[in-house]
């Protein structure tokens, strides 16, 4: 029915989200296996893995991670970009500093801010607006880290996306790259990856509509072996990925 295909402002929304989520939109997404590297180096994974324990895995750490943190924080910086040419400058920068603060291990924190740099510089050149101008000036002058999580949700808000669509995007986004590594890492095939990814599918949704409407306090992590399997990675003398 007419009535049920989206509007040209829900359908550019849309287009946006497909554009930031994309793997080739040049943010350093790419360089990163979310622990993945050191997880296959101590044997805890195999090569190739069986397929419900990557799920499995991704599962966990998309409800107990990435969504209660990168999906939180996103929402809030979301929430506090007032529209294209204005935001509230001590939200996004609270929210910022809170997302740094529950990363614990120093690479996960530089990988965040590094790629959120990146896609920042990116979309000011691309896509920029007011808003994401008077952030990329914080950022700039170090009043606010620069996760990438944070900005791309000044991004998102100022292009006109759902904040809700925006954390799902960000997820979905996570774990197509997650899967990507665990490729190129020989821990599954691409068929698998796949699979993979279409099995987490309610565990994404879920994710986002729980991060979506939450608050700066709320950005929280707890994934404990992750996190010393990331301060494992900083020390090991041979690396594929930075993180």
């Amino acid at each position: 029915m007419p009535g049920d295909l989206p509007g040209p402002d829900r359908l550019t929304g849309l287009l946006s989200v497909l554009q930031l989520s994309d793997s080739a939109f040049p943010s350093g997404r790419y360089t990163l296996s979310y622990g993945l590297e050191t997880l296959a180096q101590s044997g805890r994974l195999t090569m190739p893995s069986d397929p419900a324990l990557l799920s499995a895995l991704l599962r966990d750490q998309v409800r107990l991670s990435v969504g209660p943190s990168e999906g939180v924080g996103l929402a809030c910086a979301h929430r506090a970009t007032t529209g294209p040419e204005s935001l509230e400058l001590d939200l996004v920068s609270r929210a910022d500093e809170r997302l740094t603060a529950v990363k614990l291990s120093r690479e996960a924190r530089e990988t965040s801010t590094r790629t959120g740099r990146a896609l920042l510089r990116v979309a000011t050149a691309a896509l920029g607006t007011g808003a994401l101008a008077l952030y990329a000036q914080e950022v700039a002058a170090r009043r606010s880290p620069g996760n990438h999580a944070v900005v791309l949700g000044v991004l998102s808000a100022s292009l006109g996306v759902p904040r809700l669509e925006s954390v799902a995007g960000e997820l979905f986004a996570f774990a197509a790259s997650w899967t990507a590594a665990a490729v190129r890492l020989a821990l599954t095939d691409h068929g698998t990856a796949q699979a993979v990814l279409f099995d987490v599918r309610a565990a994404l949704a879920a994710a986002a509509r729980h991060a979506a409407d939450k608050d700066i306090p709320d950005i929280t992590s707890c994934t404990p072996l992750l996190d010393v399997m990331a301060m494992r990675h900083e020390e090991t003398e041979l690396r594929l990925f930075a993180s």
